[in-house]
């Protein structure tokens, strides 16, 4: 099981970008890529949100859980 290190706060904050950059008032560019990579990070942003674990967090040993 995922251990989870990301408090509430950054849970709430990551699942409003998320529904912000996957809803209808998602920036819009000319940029195929910058199009993509807005999905991308809203999908990544919705699922940290969910689970409550960020890989970078892991990676660089941060905790936020009790803020």
């Amino acid at each position: 099981m995922i251990r989870t290190n990301l408090g509430k706060l950054d849970r709430i904050l990551r699942f409003a970008l998320a529904f912000w950059w996957l809803g209808p008032l998602a920036p819009s560019y000319p940029y195929a890529w910058a199009e993509w990579s807005i999905l991308i990070v809203g999908w990544i942003a919705l699922v940290e949100s969910f689970l409550g674990w960020c890989w970078i967090h892991d990676a660089l040993k941060i905790d936020n859980k009790g803020q």
